[in-house]
């Protein structure tokens, strides 16, 4: 980069100097105001000293935005003192020197002023335009970068699941699934003839599935529901085990650890009451134990355990310390609301993790969101598979075991 400097008696006479030579593409670096030396007494003249950088065509002009400049300065008329002349004065004369020659200006602070206003039109001129974010956080042009690979319907497929909420790199991995090469386009186009049948084949290949619950072969079945507070463990947990007992006609017994929240044994035990069912309330690992010995007869074991965030560790290591005294073959399924945002919803399975060998996903609440991008989400990033969905408040109605063909359905809104 060649700098070029430049002076003149006003700021317009320097940079005019400057286009006169090196043409209208320049850019003003800085600029200074200094003192010229005079061989008269106390007569200091002002000039200035512009530092230019020559530019190419299509580099933004600078001093196009100067008229502006020089407006919002003359808002504030300051008056400069009286120039004189070097060749209209005698040897013997003295020059004269009217009283509002010896005002001083403060030329820092009038410096100062052209600065700010400098630098207010750089950053017009140079701010990049910014990126547009969603509000679960996905970036635009991340979806832009990803639809480069794709054209016709798929594009519009992938649009369609980012709207709700699928992060966008799960949908390409799950449209790709349904789609060749475009011959005249050289990108991926669908095969399929419809959205339903290219989501599902994607869903298919990608998410994987537990099926319902049933009793294992040759030893008792334990499965124990953990997730947040408020996520609805226990309605779910009797929702199931009234599909076992009444669909499969399997013998269901029903622990419960949840002591703390009030009116969780109660709403527990009116359940299992209803569908004649053994519980029991065990509070240590020695309980659990003594009554998985107790319930052995059983075909499977539900164990409910009370709600805990997924930052409080050491709420998290008393549930762990209970379940020690269960099977080494206990399965445990996490419980999440399909109201979480996704990032939420990973940080709750990683926390988890830490403590619990998770098994499956369990999801409620889908009657209560419109973008349910969460239940492929969730298990094409953590490799869990899906158990079952909660689709309202109803027992034992409002449960049902995920698959393919209804995950597609609950994707696509219908």
């Amino acid at each position: 980069m060649v700098i070029n400097i430049y002076e003149g008696q006003t700021l317009e006479e320097a940079i005019q100097k400057a286009k006169t030579e090196l043409g209208e593409n320049i850019k003003v670096l800085h600029y200074e105001i200094v003192d010229e030396k005079s061989w008269i007494p106390f007569r200091k003249r002002k000039k200035y000293k512009v530092f230019i950088e020559q530019t190419e065509e299509d580099t933004p002009k600078f001093e196009s935005h100067l008229e502006e400049l020089y407006s919002n300065i003359e808002e504030e008329t300051i008056e400069e003192p009286n120039t004189y002349s070097l060749t209209n004065l005698n040897e013997d004369e003295e020059p004269e020197y009217e009283e509002k020659n010896k005002e001083n200006i403060d030329y820092e602070k009038l410096l100062e002023k052209i600065e700010l206003l400098i630098d207010k039109k750089l950053q017009n001129i140079t701010t990049p335009p910014s990126i547009k974010v969603s509000s679960d956080g996905v970036c635009s042009e991340q979806i832009n970068e990803i639809l480069k690979e794709f054209t016709g319907e798929a594009i519009d497929l992938i649009k369609f699941l980012v709207e709700r909420e699928v992060e966008p790199e799960v949908a390409k991995e799950i449209v790709k699934v349904s789609c060749g090469l475009d011959l005249d386009s050289s990108k991926m186009d669908l095969t399929t003839p419809t959205f339903k049948e290219a989501v599902y084949k994607g869903i298919k290949e990608k998410i994987s599935f537990t099926g319902s619950f049933n009793k294992a072969e040759n030893q008792l079945k334990v499965i124990t529901f953990v997730g947040p507070t408020g996520v609805g463990k226990t309605t779910n947990l009797f929702k199931i085990a009234s599909e076992l007992i009444i669909n499969k006609d399997l013998k269901v017994g029903v622990i419960s650890t949840d002591t703390f929240k009030v009116g969780a044994v109660q709403q527990a035990r009116a359940y299992s009451s209803i569908l004649n069912i053994p519980f029991y309330t065990i509070t240590d690992s020695k309980n659990l134990k003594k009554t998985l010995l107790e319930l052995s007869n059983m075909d499977i074991i539900l164990i409910d355990t009370v709600g805990r965030s997924h930052y409080d560790y050491w709420r998290l290591g008393e549930i762990k310390e209970i379940l020690s005294g269960g099977t080494d073959w206990m399965d445990v399924v996490l419980v999440l609301s399909c109201n979480y945002k996704y990032k939420e919803a990973l940080e709750i399975v990683n926390r988890y993790r830490a403590f619990f060998s998770i098994n499956s996903l369990l999801f409620t609440k889908v009657d209560e969101t419109k973008t349910p991008g969460i239940l492929l989400n969730l298990p094409f990033k953590t490799k869990l598979p899906l158990s079952y969905l909660s689709t309202g408040q109803r027992v034992p109605e409002d449960i049902k075991v995920l698959n393919p063909e209804n995950l597609t359905e609950y994707i696509l809104g219908e």
